[in-house]
């Protein structure tokens, strides 16, 4: 555990990131070897079939992992206050509510997993496979929301070694599990979602066994849970506007998905190994936004405002001096990069473009991520979420729908700038207002207070 209200902000910051980000790097680590090894052994088919589910399993959980952020600083902000009892319950609380969500979530997306790839117009050669390797994928949405339950959990308590440790074991597993299965059981494309059941299952139910005998807070027992109605109203008032946001995001996933797809196999092919790439580089960047939610959490929780606001001023600096290295790279090797996934030739180009495009404004994505994480540390998690809605539905689907008609595929990428430019516009006006001040769950007479 750790304790963010005292000790120079930068350095806590960035000590408490590293871990994360190597953390965040291992997990995407996994999905990126997943598209490498289905496009290089099974054909841009599946890597387009991979590619085509992950905008589904995000809509599908979105709107949990929203509700589990808003755990996570409902845990920040009590263990600031100092208030252990709390912490305990809000642990005991989310476990229950990601249990129910993940049997549910697993029902829904089986039952009509095939409906919604026809309905987004998933070309006929990639439609069996994506219906496969989604079905068997959400068999292990339990393991996957414990490990991030306890993830959320334990960054609200300022701890981020720990999750490291487990998901390097789970990236691991997973690589070497892709290998065997793929290669050398001819499993195909369900032997790939198999691999990633099976790695987020034993880093789930290892990380639960070791923490039930290591650590002083949490302690993982169905049996001894229990719901508190009130914390959970917490949780939901400050986590809900994030999941509608996640769900945003998602949706407006599945809307690019679908102009993708009208332009053939080669650009949904592409397009699933670039937002690979794209997703994995940005990584670093949302990382220092979600630690800086836990540093923010803790110290308003802890009535340290401007300790607050300096830790904002270092994450903004993390994340710059990061983007620009990251722009550089992409743009320079990013043909390359892309070839790591396939020897098609229209694929990589299609890709290169993408990456290309969108790496230029890296930069304005990382800052709009950094004001991001602050107001959602504050419990100020409203704005963002209009934030996200305007942005991606008033701005880049539509954008992408117009250009794409004009330009072609390309038309989709230059869509995306432009929304994170308005998005960073409405997130600086909000947070020079100051009307994110005396969102905390913690006040000084009472323990909840009312939320956005």
């Amino acid at each position: 555990m750790k304790d963010f209200t005292v000790g120079k902000e930068a350095k806590l910051i960035l000590l408490f990131s590293v871990p994360l980000v190597l953390g965040n790097i291992f997990q995407n680590l996994y999905n990126v070897i997943d598209s490498i090894i289905v496009g290089r052994f099974l054909g841009k088919e599946a890597l387009g079939a991979v590619g085509a589910s992950f905008p589904i399993i995000f809509a599908l959980i979105s709107m949990v992992i929203g509700v589990g952020s808003g755990a996570s600083t409902v845990v920040s902000q009590y263990f600031g206050a100092k208030k252990i009892d709390e912490v305990k319950r809000t642990i005991d609380t989310i476990f229950i509510f990601f249990l129910g969500s993940s049997i549910l979530i697993t029902i829904l997306g089986i039952v009509f997993s095939r409906h919604i790839f026809i309905l987004l117009g998933l070309p006929g050669d990639i439609l069996p496979q994506a219906v496969s390797y989604l079905n068997i994928y959400l068999l292990g949405m339990f393991f996957f929301f414990g490990f991030a339950g306890i993830s959320s959990i334990l960054r609200g308590l300022g701890d981020s070694k720990t999750p490291l440790y487990f998901m390097i074991i789970a990236t691991i597993n997973n690589i070497l599990l892709d290998l065997l299965f793929v290669i050398v059981f001819k499993w195909g494309i369900q032997g790939v979602a198999f691999a990633t059941i099976i790695s987020e299952g034993g880093a789930f139910i290892t990380a639960a066994v070791y923490l039930n005998k290591k650590h002083p807070i949490i302690n993982l027992s169905f049996r001894k849970y229990i719901f508190d109605r009130e914390i959970f109203r917490s949780c939901i008032r400050i986590g809900l506007p994030t999941g509608f946001q996640q769900s945003f995001v998602a949706f407006g996933m599945m809307a690019i998905m679908s102009i993708v797809n009208g332009f053939g196999t080669n650009a949904v092919a592409a397009y699933s190994a670039a937002m690979r790439i794209d997703s994995f580089v940005k990584m670093p960047a949302i990382t220092f936004s979600s630690a800086l939610s836990s540093f923010v959490g803790q110290n308003l929780g802890a009535f340290q405002e401007k300790r607050a606001k300096t830790g904002l001023h270092a994450t903004l600096l993390f994340s710059t001096i990061y983007c620009i290295f990251a722009s550089l790279l992409i743009i320079l090797f990013g043909q390359h990069i892309m070839s790591l996934f396939t020897t098609d030739p229209a694929v990589i180009k299609i890709g290169q473009e993408y990456l290309l495009i969108v790496s230029s404004f890296y930069l304005l994505f990382s800052v709009m991520f950094s004001f991001t994480g602050f107001l959602r540390g504050a419990g100020a998690t409203l704005i963002p979420m209009i934030t996200t809605f305007t942005a991606l539905y008033l701005i880049r689907i539509p954008a992408a729908t117009f250009l794409s008609g004009i330009i072609g595929v390309n038309g989709i990428w230059w869509a995306e700038p432009m929304g994170t430019f308005v998005g960073l516009t409405i997130l600086l006006v909000y947070y020079r207002s100051g009307k994110w001040k005396g969102k905390v769950v913690v006040k000084k007479d009472t323990l909840v207070s009312d939320q956005e």
